[in-house]
């Protein structure tokens, strides 16, 4: 299995934590990058006792085999691929052949032992993992373990997964302690906040095959340099240029002057394209300067010609909106094969135009 995330993310923390964790397994972590000295102060941290537990500081795989011959353990950890050396390969440690070469030798050693390996891997500055794309082809599972080192909030991701469903994620928040599970990240990513401002919108969104609310906000101001800014933090610029440019033509908003900034709370990535309209009522809410409605969230796409597009999985979504006390949620009108009114306490709005939205928030 490989791993893969930013340098600083927690990557070490968390699989450190795993292997204090599971006592009843004879688990070897090998560390190419820190010390002795500095792994036994992250674990005194975590204040986790294990007497199964063995840590080797080594990059040669040939003196990592000779160990792990004699230890026989049942669960190994590498940190990092990058580090390690093979005497086979005349090169210097992360090179791709390197890099090729110990990753194969290591999953010669699985297959042949019957013994699960956690390769931790470093990402490129673009954000795809280090290394030969034959690294990703070789493991069986691939993760990616993602979050802004600002917050206290991480995502463990499915990239690949040979044995099961690559929709499945976890996430944790970092603590002093190690990394914590989060149950409900509904309720943290939603900003409380003591008042209704303008350009904040909840959007019903899913991560794998998790429900999630998120809070998306909008600022729309009048551009004073010339030329407009399109600023975006979690969000796709590009897709924020094409939500922006179906409200010209279609609600006749004239965003062209104004300078529009997109951020999504708790620093956040979303890809899920249900958040569009959530994303349009921010902008509109921040357009008119006024607040949107407390208890209300968004789970619909946002086509070209300005239609409210259906997304997947509407009841998982209007079922997490009602868990959290939301009194009424805006979908798509092409989503209502998709559930029965009936089973939810909760309000659905089904709308099929961007204009639709305009008269029902702020007319």
């Amino acid at each position: 299995m490989l791993v893969a995330g930013e340098p600083g993310i927690g990557k070490s923390t968390l699989f450190l934590q795993t292997a204090l964790l599971l006592n009843n397994l004879t688990t070897l972590y090998i560390s190419g990058e820190e010390s002795e000295q500095q792994i036994k102060m992250r674990a005194d941290r975590l204040k986790i006792k294990n007497d199964n537990f063995y840590l080797l500081t080594e990059t040669s795989t040939q003196s990592i085999f000779k160990e792990i011959k004699k230890l026989k353990p049942q669960l190994v950890i590498v940190d990092s691929i990058q580090t390690l050396q093979s005497d086979i390969i005349e090169s210097s440690p992360g090179s791709i052949s390197q890099i090729r070469e110990c990753a194969a030798e290591f999953q010669r050693f699985a297959k042949e032992t019957n013994t699960p390996v956690f390769l931790i891997g470093h990402i490129t500055k673009d954000g795809s993992i280090a290394g030969p794309k034959i690294l990703e082809h070789m493991v069986d599972t691939v993760l990616q373990f993602e979050g802004d080192r600002h917050y206290t909030y991480r995502i463990l991701r499915t990239l690949k997964n040979r044995f099961g469903s690559t929709s499945e994620l976890g996430i944790y928040e970092m603590s002093g302690d190690g990394m914590q599970a989060v149950n409900n990240p509904s309720e943290i990513l939603i900003h409380q906040k003591e008042e209704n401002l303008s350009g904040s919108a909840i959007a019903a969104s899913m991560e794998g095959m998790r429900a999630l609310l998120i809070e998306v906000q909008a600022l729309v101001t009048q551009s004073v340099y010339g030329t407009p800014q399109r600023t975006v933090s979690g969000f796709d610029l590009r897709r924020l240029q094409l939500l922006l440019a179906v409200l010209e033509k279609r609600g006749g908003f004239l965003f062209g002057t104004k300078d529009v900034f997109i951020n999504i709370a708790g620093g956040l990535k979303v890809e899920d394209p249900s958040i569009d309209l959530a994303v349009i009522a921010a902008l509109l809410s921040s357009y008119e300067d006024i607040p949107l409605p407390q208890h209300i969230c968004f789970a619909a796409e946002v086509g070209l010609n300005g239609e409210i597009r259906a997304v997947n999985r509407i009841e998982q979504r209007i079922s997490e909106a009602e868990k959290l006390g939301f009194e009424k949620i805006i979908i798509s009108g092409y989503n209502k094969k998709g559930y029965n009114t009936n089973h939810y306490n909760i309000e659905i709005k089904a709308l099929s135009k961007v204009e639709e939205l305009y008269e029902l928030l702020f007319r």
